[in-house]
């Protein structure tokens, strides 16, 4: 029995050498096995060198237990205490990876593999591999020797005899020879199939490139050809056979598990393709129907196995044809579709441990090179290898990067990659994801070195890396581009004037020319200004090259920075305020409204910081009135104050534009808005609000100069269509209806005449040319619309209504709202209407059938010549027209007795309808995704192409930009407009049943 003191000291000593639980260690030292060396300072020293001692131990307990005879296990023994190479190379597997101990453990002869310490075992290659796996009789036997062999790269690996580089050379080198091996034990297992065809095996990916994982899938592609004289048909058949034999033999589980899964996906089709396709095939497929991402793919393609001689014939042919890939037309699309495809499919709550796929990841050094040796390996050979690092290396010897970005780069690659050997090692399991367990994490950090704090050491290290290769991404395509024109010496080789342009237009500039002089105008000379934009532009030409037109990003921000180059705040606010600089470079580049109402007043650029400058929230039409009414108070006149009122409005447009924009497109940080419902009504609300409140300036500066203080007559502004129902877009008139009241004791005509003069100076002063855009008032909606007055006195639309109201007059009066002017009249206007549009006992059949003669008449006369009906958002089947008479037919039959429908906006008497029962869940959501989504179109309309407009445009990059506004990315034009048919055919559906039918649901309005 131990004695107190002693189980004391040893338990200390445990801990001290990095055991975990140390009471187990402790009893596993007292095991049997261990009883010769259970002293021996030598071992605990050597357990506590490990990633993981308690997991050493524990692999090395079984190891002896697993021994066939005493004397095995007392020569295991002595030759672990007596040989430092082995103790090192045994104890670092053992402690790194449990799954090798399992191989240990059902193969205890094995662990001689790691005695010997020739030359050739530091660095063996494919011929070392091919001796190790050559007794292999059976595939089964072929997993235990391919394990065999893992193991000794494995120890090269965790004792730093190799570097990660090397490691994953290695485990290609082992790739190669054991898809020999099984190719070879399916020829003899059907040598009549291997005399008829001579077949090539290409390795892809990680295992072209040299620089496999430890646990990966395995790209191939299979070339076969018939040898002379056989039937190439049968020759192919027999050929399809071997590989799926050989491919079967790496990847099926046996006994001993499997090696891994031989994936031969990136063949022409895919998976729909041949397996294997003869020379020419390959070659008629790649020359008429290959994607971008094929050419990247066969960047690393490699012959490995097979006829040699056959691969090589493959490699040579298709190398032309990767290097023209940057030549082809929708080469700008297929990358930046690539580069979305990187996180696409990631869970939400895996993205952050994605060591691969995950911001920042290994991914992103990928692609990075791949795309950057597809651009330029056209004209330099020396870019052309299928190893990463050495591409990258090349890049910065070419001037391509910058050699302190490719350092850091090259670094960060390396330490990830370090990981992902260490986190697939321990289980040999294919996993990119970073553990969250403590105890996984401290043997990761301790295999890597990091002994301190394992843990909080990792993660720092970890994050600081991933952020470094997030911030690299951007500045490794276009830092080099800004020193080729910054005339600045700076002792590297620069980028070509050609080759800058080549990386512009694969980039999705379509001027490069162009390009570079905004960039030369920006970023070259001595000055604090151009130091600051060399440190912003890397990241913001990335921002632009993701919009539809990068070309227009660049031109608005050198325009912008023309203006505001002087202000000593402008780049202080891009560089220190994180969301400015990308808020900037999103609304510069989504269209034209935006960026031109920019131009007009620069300054505006504040609010798109995320300090106290203003920011992007919309304000209250209490707050735009009080100061657009203060700054009519300060003017001289009504037309210097209308010019105030229509500068805040054109601020303020601005600031909605912006915001739809940065919450339509998403930033780095706040992902796109979900709820496009939220973002349409956002704008509908600020536009309307805007509006209202440019009324009510205007208003009080013309009645101040005319009249003073006091109008004879009292005066009203009522909003009605859009504007009254707070749907206004970026390109929206404003319908209005003009009441007054003379004041006691005013003759009706001087107040007749003080009220037109009222009207028609507001008009003419808002739509004066100026630098800020125009707003147009309408008035057609009145009384006896254009042919009757423009203002009426209250009694006279209340005599109006009595006598002559028609039912369409009615219908429009559901959206009338009082917006500026004396509120009492206004009132009392609204209870004057609400009778008519609220009406007691509902509408008669003849009134609702007038209504949808009006309707059908409106669909037939007003629809545009030559335009498409299902791409019209207005008018077109299942749009605007169509959810909006719907459901205000509901509130003119219903809205006396539901009060929910007492409303001038579509979405909330929509909602109140449902609610009511009116019509059901499920239509009610059909026709509210149907109006956003169309009211989403029409601002998408005017932000992209500056004017309004009710269709989708038919120039191509006016067109993208739409897409990405809804949230389709590059190259998915045709699934956006295939969604507005899809959701709007659906609405239509519905209409047909609640406004025209005659069913169940009809019987509802």
């Amino acid at each position: 029995m131990t004695a107190p003191g002693r189980r004391s000291s040893t338990f200390s000593r445990l801990l001290r050498h990095g055991f975990t639980d140390a009471s187990a260690a402790e009893r596993l030292l007292d095991a049997p096995e261990l009883a010769p060396v259970r002293n021996d300072p030598v071992l605990l020293e050597a357990l506590g060198a490990t990633a993981d001692p308690d997991l050493a131990l524990r692999g090395l307990v079984g190891l002896l237990e697993a021994q066939p005879a005493p004397a095995a296990r007392r020569e295991l023994l002595d030759t672990l205490i007596a040989a430092k190479p082995l103790r090192d190379r045994l104890l670092g597997v053992l402690g790194a990876s449990a799954a090798l101990a399992d191989h240990l453990a059902r193969h205890p002869q094995d662990w001689r593999a790691l005695v010997m310490y020739e030359p050739q075992d530091l660095h063996p290659g494919v011929e070392e591999f091919e001796r190790g796996l050559a007794e292999a009789g059976d595939p089964v036997a072929l997993r235990v020797a391919y394990r065999r062999c893992l193991l000794s790269v494995a120890a090269r690996d965790v004792c730093g005899t190799t570097d990660v580089a090397q490691t994953a050379a290695e485990l290609a080198d082992l790739a190669t020879a054991t898809l020999r091996a099984a190719l070879a034990l399916a020829k003899a297992a059907a040598p009549e199939d291997a005399a008829l065809c001579r077949l090539a095996v290409i390795a892809m990916g990680k295992c072209g490139g040299h620089e496999l994982n430890y646990v990966s899938d395995v790209d191939v592609i299979f070339v076969g050809e018939a040898v002379d004289g056989a039937d190439e048909g049968k020759a192919l058949r027999a050929a399809t056979r071997l590989a799926s034999h050989m491919m079967r033999i790496c990847s099926e589980t046996t006994v001993e598990g499997s090696i891994w899964p031989v994936d031969a996906n990136l063949r022409p089709e895919g998976r729909n393709g041949p397996l294997v396709r003869t020379l020419s095939s390959h070659l008629a497929y790649y020359q008429r129907w290959a994607k971008t991402w094929e050419f990247q793919a066969l960047l690393k393609a490699r012959p490995v196995a097979g006829d040699l001689e056959l691969g090589e014939e493959y490699v040579a042919a298709v190398e032309p044809l990767v290097w023209k890939a940057a030549e082809r037309e929708n080469f700008v699309a297929d990358v930046q579709k690539m580069r979305r495809r990187v996180v696409e499919n990631i869970p939400v709550a895996e993205v952050e441990r994605e060591l691969k796929l995950g911001p920042g990841g290994l991914r992103d050094v990928e692609f990075a090179v791949q795309l950057l040796q597809l651009v330029h390996g056209r004209a330099d050979a020396s870019l052309r290898s299928g190893k990463t690092l050495d591409a990258l290396q090349a890049l910065a010897a070419g001037g391509y990067v910058g050699r302190a970005d490719a350092t850091q780069l090259d670094e960060a690659y390396r330490f990830l990659r370090s990981m992902e050997h260490r986190i697939q090692l321990h289980r040999l399991r294919r996993t990119h994801l970073v553990p969250e367990d403590d105890a996984d994490l401290r043997r990761i950090g301790r295999s890597l070195g990091l002994r301190t704090d394992p843990v909080t050491e990792l993660t720092r290290e970890w994050k600081r890396h991933t952020s470094g290769v997030r911030r690299l991404h951007e500045k490794l395509f276009y830092r080099p581009l800004l020193d080729a024109v910054a005339q600045l010496p700076s002792g590297e080789v620069r980028l070509s004037p050609a080759a800058a342009r080549e990386r512009l237009v694969a980039l999705g500039y379509a001027d490069p020319a162009s390009a570079l002089r905004h960039l030369e105008a920006l970023a070259s000379g001595v000055t604090r200004k151009a130091a600051i934009q060399r440190t912003l532009l890397p990241v913001l030409l990335g921002w632009f090259a993701d919009s539809a037109d990068p070309d227009a990003g660049l031109l608005n921000f050198r325009k912008v920075s023309d203006a505001l180059g002087k202000t000593p705040w402008y780049l202080r606010l891009l560089r220190d305020e994180g969301a400015a600089a990308e808020n900037l470079a999103r609304v510069l580049s989504a269209g034209r409204l935006a960026p031109d109402l920019l131009m007009r007043a620069p300054e505006a650029v504040a609010l798109l910081g995320d300090g106290d400058g203003g920011g992007l929230a919309p304000r209250s039409r209490a707050h735009l009135e009080q100061e657009i009414l203060a700054a009519v108070g300060r003017a001289d006149d009504a037309a210097q104050g209308v010019t105030a009122a229509r500068g805040v409005r054109r601020r303020e447009l601005f600031r909605t534009a912006a915001a739809d924009i940065v919450g339509s497109y998403g930033t780095e940080t706040q992902p796109a808005e979900a709820d496009q419902g939220a973002l349409v009504d956002r704008v509908g609300a600020a536009v309307s609000d805007l509006t209202a409140a440019t009324l009510a300036g205007t208003l009080r500066a013309v009645v101040r100069e005319g009249w003073g203080d006091t109008l004879p007559t009292r005066f009203a502004v009522i909003a009605m269509g859009r504007f009254g129902g707070h749907e206004l877009g970026y390109g929206s008139d404003a319908d209005v209806l003009f009441v007054h009241e003379p004041r006691d004791g005013v003759d009706e005509r001087e107040a007749a005449e003080a009220a037109n003069k009222v009207v028609a100076e507001m008009r003419r002063l808002l739509q004066l040319p100026s630098s800020d855009p125009p707003l147009l008032i309408d008035a057609d909606l009145r009384p006896e619309g254009k042919s009757g007055p423009l203002v009426r006195t209250l009694k006279s639309y209340e005599a109006y209504y009595r006598r002559w109201s028609l039912t369409w007059e009615s219908h429009a009066l559901l959206r009338a709202e009082p917006v500026a002017g004396d509120e009492d009249l206004g009132r009392r206007f609204i209870e004057l209407i609400d009778p008519l549009r609220y009406r007691r006992g509902g509408l008669g059949e003849e009134a609702v059938r007038e209504i949808r003669r009006l309707k059908a008449r409106m669909e037939s006369e007003r629809l545009p010549r030559g335009a498409d009906p299902k791409l019209h958002t207005k008018l077109g089947p299942g749009g605007l027209s169509d959810v909006e008479w719907t459901v205000q037919l509901l509130q003119l039959r219903h809205a006396a007795e539901v009060p929910g429908l007492r409303t001038t906006r579509t979405r909330q008497a929509l909602a109140a309808a449902r609610e009511a029962g009116l019509l059901g869940a499920e239509d009610a959501g059909i026709l509210d995704e149907a109006w956003v989504l169309a009211t989403r179109v029409r601002n998408a309309v005017m932000l992209v192409r500056g004017r309004a407009g009710d269709t989708f445009p038919t120039d191509g990059r006016e067109l993208a930009a739409v897409g990405r506004y809804l949230g389709h990315g590059p190259g998915h034009v045709g699934d956006m407009l295939d969604a507005y048919r899809r959701t709007t055919r659906r609405a239509r559906t519905v209409v047909e049943a609640l406004f025209y039918g005659t069913g169940e649901q009809q019987q509802r309005l």
